[in-house]
């Protein structure tokens, strides 16, 4: 039998588990600090961390003693083919399997003694945010070969946990802690279902107030330098339709993670990220660079027939002694925007050379752009901005964390 390519072997379906339930507490417990989450497998190491990032995990569930979760929340097995295991370990989720201790949805905002969960998050990442984004502040005016662009963006999925259950899954949730949870590694895993992302453009957006802006279809190849093995370097593509080829148009190094606020919604089918980053957009590229960059986009061949969509002729996956082909992505894209805010529903088929590792994701990011430019005011008016932030999270919170069955 002829060898196939990791890359050219179809996925295997991946199996969901039970839907959880829709009631749960909706008492918030304190952020909490959680170790450095992972990323989905594609983009495991192309985001970089500051010194100075800030990662923080609020969950909706928490009992009122502020240490185990109520009766009946578990820590559930699941199954998800995109992300590689460690051996002797499990994916878990949160999972809710029973009412005790539990309220209904519309409660959430009838009991005087607790705050809504938008005024909960708004007021737990408030100074994280400011305090982070001053920090970005102060590196916007570093070398003029690169243009510091900062972004907060919120983005739908799953918080997923690391390890082995502590209990069977039919024993009492009483027994997950906090601190049990918070010494896992987590990732956050953002594909959703299909119909959640055209619910997203054909009525939601209309609910919230977003046009049209423009769908864009882009490849974007991630490339390894010898000369600095802490940077993954972005290039942006757009293609050349007449002749069936690649053509540069932007170059950034690995964006870096500020502030980042995991929360998991146990009453909901999603949970949400709240990250502060910057772009790092290169503004000047030697010649010699400039040209051994552009040899390997040239060089690559379209063939939707492969993961990424992207192959390169043998020996033409590195110019010279410095650079080198890593992973490449193919995404289709429609984004919509407002007068504060961009949506962006992404349809990515991305893949790592590295670990020979594939996938084909629906995403959905939402750019929060009127805060990051009260923020970029001379004179930051903290008020207004929690004000926005708290709005911009109860809107999320109304629309966008429900999609009728599990993600995992």
């Amino acid at each position: 039998m002829a060898y196939v390519p990791p890359h050219k072997r179809p996925s295997k379906e991946s199996v969901s588990p039970s839907p959880v339930p829709a009631s749960l507490s909706q008492q918030f417990k304190k952020g909490l600090s959680f170790r450095s989450p992972e990323n989905n497998a594609h983009q495991s190491g192309k985001i970089a961390n500051a010194n100075t990032t800030i990662y923080r995990w609020l969950t909706v569930g928490l009992d009122f003693d502020g240490d185990h979760l109520p009766c009946g929340v578990f820590l559930k097995p699941v199954s998800v083919e995109a992300i590689a295991p460690i051996s002797g370990e499990k994916l878990l989720s949160l999972l809710a399997l029973g009412k005790s201790r539990m309220v209904n949805e519309e409660d959430e905002t009838g009991q005087d003694h607790w705050k809504k969960p938008w005024e909960h998050i708004a007021e737990t990442v408030m100074q994280d945010l400011v305090s982070s984004f001053e920090v970005v502040r102060s590196e916007i005016k570093g070398p003029s070969f690169v243009r510091i662009k900062p972004m907060l963006v919120a983005r739908f999925g799953k918080n997923l946990f690391r390890g082995t259950p502590p209990f069977p899954v039919e024993a009492c949730g009483d027994i997950v802690t906090e601190n049990s949870l918070k010494q896992r590694k987590k990732l956050f895993y953002t594909n959703l279902p299909s119909s959640f992302v055209e619910d997203v453009t054909q009525r939601i957006i209309t609910e919230i107030g977003l046009s049209f802006e423009d769908e864009k279809d882009r490849y974007i190849v991630l490339l390894s330098d010898k000369s600095r093995p802490d940077v993954t370097i972005t290039c942006k593509c757009n293609v050349i339709k007449a002749d069936q080829r690649l053509e540069l148009y932007k170059v950034e190094l690995n964006p870096v993670r500020r502030l980042v606020v995991d929360v998991s919604c146990l009453n909901k089918d999603l949970d949400m990220r709240l990250m502060l980053f910057n772009k790092r957009i290169l503004t000047a590229i030697d010649e010699n660079a400039k040209n051994s960059i552009s040899d390997l986009i040239t060089s690559a061949v379209l063939d939707s027939n492969v993961k990424g969509g992207l192959r390169w002729p043998l020996g033409k996956a590195s110019s010279g002694d410095r650079y080198s082909v890593v992973g490449m992505w193919h995404t289709i894209s429609k984004r919509y925007k407002n007068s504060s805010m961009k949506l962006e529903a992404r349809h990515a088929d991305r893949f790592e050379f590295g670990n020979s590792h594939g996938e084909v994701t629906e995403e959905v990011e939402l750019y929060l752009k009127g805060i990051i430019s009260e923020l970029h005011g001379q004179s930051v008016g903290t008020d207004s901005i929690s004000d926005m932030l708290k709005d911009a999270v109860k809107m999320m919170w109304e629309h966008f964390l429900s999609c009728g069955y599990p993600v995992v």
